[in-house]
């Protein structure tokens, strides 16, 4: 089993079509199909199940799924580990970012630095947001781009953006027909509910939920993006996910804006202030001309 085959696993799954993670990955179909195939014989069981709609991942293809993402995170520490000691001079910043945020934020943060960026080494990762803030809290993070941790008082928070959560469902569904959805129809579907892997986006939905008198029971909770398609796709439900979802919409999952006032969460950047990095101090200090994605 080598490195790309879980790359490659990873791309399929958070692309919901063989299709699209083909063209992200620069590579034919038909080849990728091959490496797919060849990494569920080398596990031994089938990972993904195929249908007209995409594909979603088996219960092992979920599983295998975090230990895969957790190994190509491990490669990208150790390679980032192998730099920063072949060039010990340079000071480091090791920011995080909340899964699938680097793509929006990424790039608007690093032209803040964009003076300094050849005296200093990056270090990026991702992850859910306890575990950021966990890795602030340890020192081997310098700052991290999440949701505000309310048991973890000790970092401090500022706000860099308010997100709006939006209704995603089956491109096909009913509530797909109308441009925004009723906040009381939520409660006639099945609905699919963020797990303890996003703490501060679940107390917003139910928080939501409540005061509209909705009483929805999840018939789902789910731990990450790539899990909330696979789950939509395949039982029809819906789910209340922050905008940037759209992101990483496949073909056969679409997204409403929900009508009147949508509830809303803040995306932070978070760092512990006992950290006295200089390369740190100079990005906080530019963080009020970190404009907004599409601003």
């Amino acid at each position: 089993m080598e490195l790309r085959h879980l790359r490659y696993f990873i791309a399929v799954v958070e692309a919901g079509s063989f299709t699209l993670a083909a063209g992200r990955l620069h590579t034919s179909q038909p080849s990728l199909s091959r490496q797919i195939r060849d990494l569920e014989e080398e596990v031994g069981e089938s990972l993904l199940l195929r249908n007209p709609r995409g594909v979603q991942t088996t219960a092992a293809g979920q599983a295998f799924l975090a230990h895969a993402r957790t190994a190509v995170v491990q490669v990208e520490a150790a390679r980032e580990a192998a730099r920063r000691a072949a060039h010990p001079s340079k000071p480091v910043l090791a920011m995080g970012f909340l899964t699938g945020q680097e793509l929006r934020w990424l790039p608007r943060i690093t032209r803040l630095l964009a003076d300094r960026l050849s005296a200093i080494e990056l270090s990026l990762s991702s992850n859910h947001s306890p575990l950021l803030a966990e890795e602030l809290r340890r020192g081997r993070l310098d700052v991290a781009f999440m949701r505000a941790e309310s048991d973890m008082p000790e970092l401090a928070y500022r706000s860099i953006a308010r997100e709006p959560l939006i209704v995603v469902m089956p491109s096909d569904h009913p509530l797909a027909a109308d441009s925004a959805v009723e906040p009381s129809s939520l409660a006639a579907h099945t609905f699919i509910n963020v797990s303890g892997t996003a703490p501060a986006v679940r107390r917003v939905i139910d928080a939501y939920l409540e005061a509209n008198g909705l009483h929805v029971a999840p018939a789902h909770d789910v731990d990450n993006l790539a899990m909330a398609m696979s789950l939509i796709s395949s039982t029809r439900g819906i789910s209340l996910l922050p905008e940037y979802a759209t992101d990483f919409l496949p073909r056969s999952v679409t997204s409403r804006p929900l009508r009147g006032d949508p509830p809303m969460i803040d995306f932070v950047a978070a760092w512990d202030p006992s950290n006295r990095s200089t390369t740190l101090k100079s990005l906080l200090e530019r963080l009020d001309d970190l404009s907004a994605p599409g601003a």
